[in-house]
């Protein structure tokens, strides 16, 4: 892509049709493990070093709270070093932004149920509409106290001396899991947490890396109450979740070549891989090693002709972050992309359905919408237009995607959403394309 392919201004970026991704790209670390290992880190007793820190505002906002209470964090570039409180955290002076990030109050929220003080999360207004009870049921039940907005943000934490818990999920959540054993490790007793269907499984990973008794089964994942963690130094691995737009942008175009090195390869997250290349593009695993039991590795996307595929059930929820990306490509593909079960796309940053829907067919696209999902009927042919961000890191991304292969320049409106998770991504996107 030349140098005047992609146009920045203020919060809009204007994309042109593309040839081919080639290149060889690193991503910054994984958002859920960059979360993951900053509040750990917390709970632990000595210097965490972290290597490769997630470049993303939600993270950052992650770190903010852990300094409000009381955390120190010393920043050399993308090394982080946090001084662990063992768990024994100050009192917040003022109320806990996290930002944009649902992740941080949710898992933040049990570890405060466990804290002798009260404490205030609050978020932006996009943050302040998700909802919240999924994570405020359980630890009300488990003895803490928590105030909220008709279930949403601000929440209003008060500690107590936690009862363990067996909490059986009613929705596929990797944060509600989260905060339930975090809020496990403060409680007297064993906490148990049973999912409806498997997700991401990097709570149950770190927690191990930290030292803690992690037992796991299926579906079910257990800590015992007052175990100690013990500071690491790790790498986070590469995003596969920000890796995706170039695994499916490279899989648009037949001359494309793009390696990815040290890419989170965790199998509850490399499901798109296995979409991809069950569509027809190649992408073989060049090297593989394990790093504090997370699967890392380089990959290299080789496309071929990409089919079409139906995406539900547990594989909708393992997706869940990668769908938006997949339908926004869907209509250059053979056979299309149908997306079912995946009702959760309408609670995120933005109602991710009907901002995928209403974009591509500002593009020119056929699109049926459901309440769980959408179908995108393949070999269409996209045109330029203007995109509506919705203010959705996602959405922005997805629709840089769709853009390289549409005829004519395309306009994205509130691109610079882009920062919550990927701030360099359109930086890079440029580096690949030509």
């Amino acid at each position: 892509m030349n140098p005047s392919s992609i146009k920045t201004e203020k919060s809009c970026v204007t994309i042109q049709p593309a040839n081919n991704v080639v290149g060889s790209i690193r991503i910054p670390g994984d958002k859920s493990i960059s979360h993951r290992y900053a509040m750990l880190s917390g709970l632990a007793q000595g210097t965490t070093k972290l290597s490769n820190f997630s470049t993303g505002a939600d993270c950052a906002s992650t770190l903010g709270c852990m300094v409000a209470l009381g955390c120190t964090i010393r920043r050399n570039n993308g090394d982080i070093e946090i001084d662990g409180r063992a768990g024994d955290f100050a009192a917040p002076k003022s109320s806990l932004d996290c930002g944009n990030s649902g992740s941080t109050m949710r898992m933040l929220a049990g570890i405060l149920a466990g804290q002798p003080f009260t404490s205030e999360m609050i978020g932006d207004a996009s943050l302040s509409r998700r909802p919240m009870r999924r994570i405020i049921e359980p630890l009300i039940k488990m003895g803490a106290k928590i105030e909220s907005r008709d279930g949403c943000a601000p929440l209003r934490v008060t500690g107590a001396k936690l009862n363990a818990l067996s909490y059986h999920m009613p929705v596929p959540s990797a944060q509600v899991k989260s905060a339930v054993l975090f809020a496990g490790l403060l409680a007297s007793g064993e906490t148990w947490v049973e999912e409806p269907v498997k997700t991401r499984d990097h709570t149950e990973v770190a927690l191990k890396a930290f030292g803690v008794d992690v037992v796991r089964e299926k579906t079910r994942a257990g800590v015992r109450g007052g175990q100690k963690l013990r500071a690491i130094e790790a790498v986070v691995p590469g995003d596969i979740s920000s890796a995706a737009f170039f695994l499916c942008a490279a899989a648009l175009f037949p001359e494309s070549n793009l390696v990815i090195d040290s890419l989170l390869l965790n199998p509850t997250r490399a499901v798109l891989l296995d979409v991809l290349i069950g569509m027809g593009a190649r992408i073989p695993v060049i090297s593989i090693e394990e790093q504090h039991g997370e699967l890392v590795g380089s990959v290299n996307v080789q496309p071929g002709t990409l089919k079409g595929a139906r995406i539900r059930g547990a594989q909708a929820a393992a997706l869940i972050d990668e769908l938006p990306v997949l339908a926004a490509i869907a209509p250059y593909t053979r056979d299309g992309v149908e997306i079912r079960d995946a009702k959760e796309l309408r609670v995120k940053e933005s109602d991710r359905i009907a901002a995928v829907a209403e974009n591509l067919r500002r593009m020119g696209a056929r699109v049926e919408e459901f309440e769980d999902g959408l179908r995108v009927p393949g070999q269409q042919q996209l045109h330029a237009a203007d995109i509506d961000s919705k203010e959705d890191h996602r959405i922005a991304m997805a629709f840089a995607v769709a853009a390289l292969r549409a005829r004519g320049e395309t306009r994205i409106f509130g691109a610079d959403a882009a920062r919550i998770s990927y701030p360099e991504f359109f930086h890079v996107l440029q580096q690949i394309t030509e």
